[in-house]
């Protein structure tokens, strides 16, 4: 299985399913031949623009099986970016903007997730409208208007449980996509919330939300937008999830020789490339403890090769991947067909 953020964000509602259906749009062909080369069983993308009919996703796996990588199952999990709030959340004095919704977004769907899949989708389980208040713990920022905060979500997209059937056995796909811990002022409301994005998991895990503990197996999977050592933001909660006796990092790593001399962390687990921040560890894949993992990596080529130009063209984040054993009863993926029923 594999997470990328492909960076499928568009200013508009309908303009990324325009670019995919005219077949002419540089950073999507690219993003098309990435997703070819990951050859993924189970592809998580985030930064992918939401629309209420699956149209832009759907116009998506049209175009990856026209490649020779059909993805028959898909989901388009239930979001909150571009949802207004009414309120001026960040208090800007313009209570219209992206910034005031209850996730960043420029419309409802803005920058989302979607799930392709080879295998068949079970009902997903959303945990969107869970209040930010309402997690124990809360750093939401104190001053916060009373009328916001009894409507503002925690979740900045989401907070979805997605099963997965693997023959008889089920496996769980635990999806979020945080809000980064920037972009904000003294009140630090972004970096808060973006602890808390995180935080959410160790409280289901630990059974302190009035919702069950996810059953394993299952798999966290995440844009958590942020670095356990480098960059902004509020890591503890994000440390707690790296080490929780329920979960194990594989710690997937670029095969590369890049240098970070200003950063702790070790550069070959960097997931993304940024002109000023330079690398970043951002996106996570997390096992629960009772399965195998056979190997992971980043998906990051040389200079040399072909593909890293193309992976440049189409996002300034490297898509993370990791081989998991299940048992012998798993099944093989479904038939390929394109018109196969997907949720």
């Amino acid at each position: 299985m594999a997470l990328w953020n492909a960076t499928l964000e568009r200013a508009g509602p309908g303009l990324l399913l325009q670019d995919i259906l005219a077949g002419d749009d540089p950073q999507i062909t690219a993003a098309v031949t990435v997703i070819a080369a990951l050859d993924a069983d189970i592809l998580i993308l985030t930064g992918f623009d939401h629309d209420a009919r699956g149209q832009a996703l759907a116009a998506l796996a049209e175009r990856l099986w026209q490649s020779g990588h059909p993805y028959p199952h898909r989901h388009a999990p239930r979001t909150n970016a571009g949802i207004p709030t009414g309120f001026d959340a960040d208090a800007d004095g313009r209570p219209v903007e992206a910034a005031d919704a209850q996730g960043w977004g420029r419309f409802p769907g803005s920058g989302s997730l979607a799930v392709l899949s080879r295998f068949p989708l079970g009902q997903a389980s959303s945990h969107a409208d869970f209040l930010w208040r309402d997690l124990p713990g809360t750093l939401m920022p104190p001053d916060t208007d009373p009328g916001l905060a009894a409507i503002q979500r925690l979740s900045s997209h989401t907070h979805t449980a997605l099963p997965v059937r693997l023959g008889g056995q089920t496996l769980t796909l635990l999806l979020w996509h945080a809000t980064p811990p920037a972009f904000d002022g003294p009140e630090d409301r972004n970096g808060r919330r973006n602890h808390d994005e995180a935080a959410f998991w160790l409280h289901l895990l630990n059974g302190t939300l009035p919702f069950p503990p996810p059953a394993p197996p299952f798999v966290l999977m995440g844009q958590a937008n942020l670095d356990p050592l480098d960059g902004d933001g509020r890591p503890q909660a994000l440390r707690s999830l790296l080490t929780h006796p329920a979960l194990q990092d594989p710690a997937p790593r670029g095969p590369h020789s890049r240098t970070e001399p200003g950063h702790s962390g070790d550069p070959a687990l960097d997931t993304a490339l940024y002109d000023r921040l330079g690398g970043l560890r951002l996106s996570y894949i997390l096992p629960s403890t009772d399965l195998t993992v056979t190997a992971s990596g980043i998906l990051w080529p040389p200079p040399d090769d072909p593909l890293a130009a193309t992976l440049a063209a189409a996002s300034h984040h490297r898509p993370v991947w990791v081989d998991l054993h299940l048992p012998a009863t798993a099944a093989t993926p479904a038939p390929l067909d394109p018109n196969a029923p997907s949720r």
